[in-house]
Parts: C-alpha cells; sequence; structure tokens
C-alpha cells in the first residue's frame, strides 16, 4: 500500500479537527446565540473600561469592572493585571481580594493564588469555597497529600453543600456521596437547583484535579447549564463556564 502524501495527510488532519470542534460545539450546554451574546457583552464591556479609565485612571471600580470582564472572557493575564492595580491603588483591598487568587489560578500562579486564598481566610473564616480554591492551588502547585494536609480549618457552618464538598476535598466523602447528602437533605426545588450548581462546579474541579476529565466535563457542563447560574449570571457561574470551556477545548485539541 502507498502512503499518503503530506497534503492528503494535511487534508485528513484538517477535516478530523474540525469533526472534533463542531462535535463539541454542538455538545456545549449553552446555545451559540446565548454564547455570542455573552462574549458580545463583555468585550463592550471591556472596551467601554478601557475609555473610562484613559479618562480617570486611578479609578478602583473601573479596574474591579475591568478585571471582572476580562476573567469572563478568558483573558486571565489582563485580569490579573487590573485586580493587581487595584490593590496598588488601595492596599487595603489585599486581605479581602479572592478575586485575584482566581485570577492567580488560571495564569498558573499557583503559590500566588494559595497565598492569596490564604490571607483571604483571615478575612472571612466561615467560607470553606475559598478553602477549595486554596486546596486546588496547592494540589497544582504541590500534589494532593500537602494540599490535604494543609486544608484550612473551619469552625463555623457553611451554606450548603459546601460541608460536604469540604469532606470530598478532604478525602473523607466520595463524589456520590455529596449528591446523595443534597437528594436527602429535601431541600425546595428553586433552592436545590442553585445548591446543585455549587456542588456540579466543585464535583467537576474534583474529577479534573484527580485525572478523570469525562466525569470533570459532564459535571461542569451541567453547573453551566443550570438554570440558577444561567439567571443569576453570578461571578462563580461565570467562572464554571469559563473552566467548562477550557477544559473542553483540551479534549477537543488533537
Amino acid at each position: 500500500m502507498r502512503p499518503l502524501s503530506f497534503p492528503l495527510l494535511a487534508a485528513l488532519f484538517s477535516l478530523c479537527f474540525q469533526q472534533l470542534l463542531r462535535a463539541d460545539e454542538a455538545s456545549h450546554p449553552l446555545p451559540a446565540a446565548e454564547r455570542k451574546a455573552l462574549l458580545e457583552e463583555f468585550q463592550q464591556r471591556e472596551n467601554l473600561l478601557d475609555l473610562r479609565l484613559k479618562e480617570d485612571p486611578k479609578n478602583v471600580s473601573l479596574y474591579s469592572a475591568r478585571g471582572d470582564a476580562r476573567l469572563f472572557l478568558g483573558e486571565f493575564a489582563g485580569a490579573v493585571s487590573d485586580y493587581e492595580k487595584m490593590i496598588a491603588l488601595d492596599p487595603k483591598l489585599d486581605v479581602s481580594h479572592w478575586r485575584l487568587g482566581i485570577a492567580y489560578y488560571y495564569v498558573k500562579k499557583y503559590d500566588k493564588a494559595a497565598h492569596q486564598f490564604e490571607i483571604y481566610h483571615g478575612y472571612d473564616n466561615v467560607d470553606r469555597e475559598n478553602g477549595i480554591w486554596r486546596f486546588m492551588s496547592q494540589t497544582r502547585a504541590s500534589g494532593p497529600k500537602k494540599a490535604r494536609q494543609g486544608l484550612l480549618k473551619y469552625e463555623k457552618t457553611d451554606r450548603p453543600p459546601y460541608p460536604w464538598l469540604y469532606s470530598l476535598y478532604a478525602g473523607k466523602m466520595k463524589p456520590e456521596q455529596v449528591l446523595a447528602e443534597i437528594k436527602k437533605a429535601g431541600f425546595d426545588p428553586r433552592y436545590e437547583v442553585r445548591v446543585r450548581f455549587h456542588a456540579d462546579l466543585y464535583l467537576g474541579i474534583h474529577y479534573e484535579l484527580a485525572g478523570n476529565r469525562e466525569k470533570a466535563i459532564e459535571h461542569l457542563r451541567q453547573a453551566t447549564a443550570n438554570a440558577f447560574g444561567r439567571a443569576t449570571g453570578t461571578y462563580m457561574w461565570q467562572v464554571a463556564r469559563v473552566h467548562y470551556n477550557l477544559l473542553s477545548a483540551k479534549k477537543s485539541s488533537p
């Protein structure tokens, strides 16, 4: 059998790659029109804030808003720059700036991210979500064993599902047990959809850290499609959406 020529191989490679992209497009949890609208909204917001910052270059609120828009666009380095500029202008913001920790995580500055979540713990020692992000950062920096040893301590009760999720990340529960606890709690359906959003986000990331990309994408897809997240458009729903896009793009890469 004669070997395929390079042009034919290139054409076949391109065709396979396009098929992968189309398959991923078809499986995306958000309709194309919704994704297009989000992209245009945050691009327009970023452009407007660029202009306003030229007129008022020391306005902390403008840097905050542009940093958010950039992170939601996946422009992580730009988000880091804006969030750091906020602290340069107002150093008191440092201890409460968990968003900077998230931006550091996505630019793979894991030690800086872990530090940011650690100092936030002194500002808010109830929010276990912050402890999960520190665990994520330390896992990336030093491995899960050290991260588990360094888990932040919480004494006060947090909102569901975070006590269960924290037990998951501590190695004391399994993903299916977290979902079982949510079902057993018997939440009002309108509240359960909110609880499930947070659960799916961090179950997805838990699976990702464990190397199970298929299960990670499955839960991140559910978090992105979640009715509560889509209706509210909260910061963490935007994070879930961006994280899903990043992970599914890796899956599609040949």
